[in-house]
């Protein structure tokens, strides 16, 4: 069985929706997203259409992580999240615009976020509330951001896993696990090995996304605008 981790989606529906088509899946084998399925991009409601489809045809395992994004989004609609005061500020414009609800005239109010919350489909509302804050598989560890360099696992922050940025990625970590994470977008894939894998390589910025399959370290990228899929062999990486 082999495992797919896969990066920020924000809205990309076609660009996603090809990419794993184009995987060599098999039965039983294990779909990580990393968490940011909304805003900024055209379509996040048709990413979370087809990822509740996905899980619910069961024919693979499927993990869905929390992003900071939709912990933004989850907190505009009053429920349990952070900094949705800055919701809209950051690409969730789109969001409301994919469930078809009007962006505020001004200041967002609470009322607001009732009507978002109130134009999801129940499956949605399940789907944003039952995400993950992490994954571990073979030796690696999936979070949708990072982990606090300076804090063993049991000690770590649940907000930082899906905020974290430069305190990560430029320092080595404690765990005995490569963590795989998004959040950050970067021109190609980022290898600080062994300690980190940056999954996320701004798809919705122009540039493409990316799948990491662990078990062969076969990379899978797609650009924006693109339906081809471009297959890597990244088992040097780990060699070298």
């Amino acid at each position: 069985m082999k495992c797919y981790v896969i990066g920020d989606v924000h809205g990309c529906l076609d660009e996603m929706s090809s990419l794993v088509a184009s995987l060599p899946l098999e039965k039983n084998d294990t779909l990580v997203f990393l968490g940011d399925y909304v805003d900024r991009g055209p379509d996040s409601k048709g990413v979370v259409a087809f990822l509740t489809d996905l899980s619910r045809k069961g024919r693979y395992k499927t993990v869905f992580l929390r992003g900071n994004h939709e912990d933004m989004m989850l907190s505009f609609m009053g429920l349990a999240g952070h900094h949705g005061d800055v919701f809209l500020l950051n690409g969730g414009m789109a969001t409301l615009a994919s469930y078809g609800v009007e962006a505020p005239a001004g200041s967002p109010t609470p009322a607001d976020g009732q009507r978002l919350l109130s134009a999801l489909p129940p499956d949605h509302v399940e789907f944003y509330m039952r995400l993950d804050p992490w994954y571990f598989v073979d030796g690696f560890l999936c979070v949708h951001a990072g982990i606090n360099p300076r804090r063993a696992w049991d000690e770590q922050a649940g907000e930082e896993l899906i905020w974290i940025r430069h305190e990560f990625i430029m320092n080595p970590h404690p765990l005995p696990h490569t963590v795989l994470f998004g959040h950050t977008p970067m021109q190609e894939v980022f290898f600080d090995l062994p300690y980190k894998i940056g999954l996320d390589t701004g798809l919705v910025y122009g540039n493409a996304l990316s799948c990491l399959e662990i078990t062969g370290r076969t990379l899978y990228q797609i650009r924006h605008g693109s339906r081809a899929v471009r297959v890597t062999d990244v088992a040097r990486r780990w060699e070298s």
